[in-house]
């Protein structure tokens, strides 16, 4: 549904109350609407008593926190001489409809007094909120094993654990016309450019969607090229990465209810690095990237290189290993690209079933079904041996990448690749190498280029990328910077 089919649902469900709660306070009136407002099972009613008035508390009991609301009554009943001075001083004021709404659905409370014609407002809200707890996807080896949570406030409170500054900023804005979200922008002020908050703040007022649940549909919505198979900004469940980012200048963005915060600006390499890199002596850090780096390539090309060679390209394989590869397929009736789609949709029907499955099923169901599978189709004369061998070291390559969302892009992309590969060998690799370097080129996240800092080239930043030098020499030069 639009943002235009959502309006009209709203002023449907308000066309038979005024913008405002009865003007004269009655009591019957005011519940009346609230039922219509809330026509729900979990909408609760307190009838009170208030300086010899008829009163009313309106809550929604799966928001709140009973404690507070049973602390608010009886301080009701125990300050009664002073009992206008609580309610001021304890409260906000309002006769909008909307803000009324809004607020119950925000968790709190709403007392209305019989002839008063304003209702207020009580802050009573309790979020569900699962406990703190280590990172699922973004494993920590070395960094902090705590990760965000469903509430922005939590969120925001881990943030402020790692980056102890009053230049620490925070703004918050609500996007969806129907289900309204929270999105708090997050940065440093001083390291950020002006320039690029600008944008980003331009870039989410002008959302304008029904509803969003989570921060990956933020990141669609706000990406520059929706068409492209990689992935413009990044995502992550660590607060120890979310921080070092922001002392890198960029903003992470943390929408409510969602336990992923955005980071952005970002390059290619930074898919390939990790807060860990770090923790890790320089030489170590520089290998682990080094070796993602290569895990890209196997993952990207080895299967279209390999039915290359098979189908058009099979001169420049040594003798005795094509005399291996061809006894291997000599039983097998189907093409390379045949053999390879064939087994490369089977391992990724196995990684959704270990996905959605139960974690203790899931890696038996993993390692079984691919060990019995495999050895099956071998056995029958589906697929050959060496088939098998550059489907699992493919699939091994791709676990090696850091960030779940490149590696599922890289995953998709190499199956146009292997086509490529099938109908025109050799060169048709080169032209598809060709065709992704020139649209990383065309890429941009928000104004920073995709391809930096190999275009335009960068040589401060190769210090930071592809390997990592020692801290006491990367950090220093950003200190003297500072100065």
């Amino acid at each position: 549904m639009d943002s235009s089919e959502g309006t009209r649902s709203r002023m449907k469900r308000y066309n038979l109350r005024s913008s405002v709660i009865h003007t004269e306070g009655s009591i019957e009136e005011n519940v009346t609407i609230m039922k219509k407002v809330f026509p729900t099972s979990d909408l609760k009613i307190k009838n009170l008593n208030i300086n010899e008035k008829p009163a009313l508390f309106i809550y929604l009991s799966a928001l709140v926190d009973e404690q507070k609301i049973d602390q608010i009554v009886n301080n009701f009943i125990t300050n009664k001489d002073e009992l206008e001075l609580f309610i001021s001083n304890h409260t906000e004021q309002t006769n909008l409809i909307s803000e009324i709404e809004k607020s119950v659905l925000d968790g709190k409370s709403i007392l209305f007094m019989d002839g008063n014609p304003s209702a207020y407002i009580f802050s009573t809200e309790k979020w569900p909120q699962r406990p703190f707890m280590p990172p699922t996807i973004d494993n920590s080896l070395k960094g902090s094993k705590i990760a965000f949570v469903d509430t922005y406030q939590a969120n925001i409170a881990l943030l402020r654990r790692f980056i102890h500054s009053r230049n620490f900023q925070t703004k918050q804005t609500e996007i969806g016309t129907d289900n309204k979200s929270l999105v708090t922008t997050v940065y440093i002020e001083g390291l950020v450019d002006e320039d690029l908050l600008s944008d980003v703040e331009q870039a989410i007022s002008k959302i304008k969607v029904d509803s969003i649940i989570n921060s990956n549909q933020l990141m669609q919505i706000l990406e520059r090229n929706p068409f492209s198979p990689f992935p413009q900004f990044l995502t992550t469940e660590r607060p120890d990465a979310a921080a070092a980012e922001l002392l890198k200048g960029r903003i992470v963005l943390i929408l409510d209810r969602s336990s992923d915060v955005i980071i952005l600006p970002v390059d290619f390499t930074t898919f390939f690095k990790s807060v860990d890199d770090y923790s890790a002596r320089s030489i170590v850090a520089s290998f682990n990237r080094i070796l993602r780096l290569l895990a890209f390539v196997i993952t990207l090309f080895l299967p279209g290189f390999y039915i290359a060679i098979i189908s058009f390209n099979y001169e420049i394989v040594p003798l005795k290993l094509l005399l291996s590869i061809g006894e291997s397929r000599a039983q097998v009736p189907f093409d390379p690209l045949v053999e390879a789609i064939l087994m490369e949709i089977t391992l990724e029907m196995l990684r959704e079933a270990g996905i959605r499955l139960p974690s203790p099923i899931s890696t038996t169901v993993g390692v079984v079904g691919g060990i019995v599978i495999g050895q099956a189709a071998v056995q029958a004369g589906i697929v050959s041996n060496i088939m098998i061998i550059v489907v699992a070291l493919t699939a091994i390559s791709s676990f090696i990448i850091p960030n779940y969302e490149m590696a599922s892009s890289l995953r998709v992309v190499r199956f146009p690749i292997m086509i490529m590969a099938s109908l025109f060998g050799l060169i048709g690799l080169i032209v598809s190498t060709m065709v992704l370097m020139i649209h990383s080129l065309t890429l941009s996240s928000f104004k920073t280029s995709y391809t930096k800092p190999f275009s335009p080239i960068n040589i401060e930043l190769f210090k930071d990328t592809i390997i990592r030098i020692p801290l006491n020499f990367l950090w220093k030069k950003q200190d003297n910077n500072n100065e």
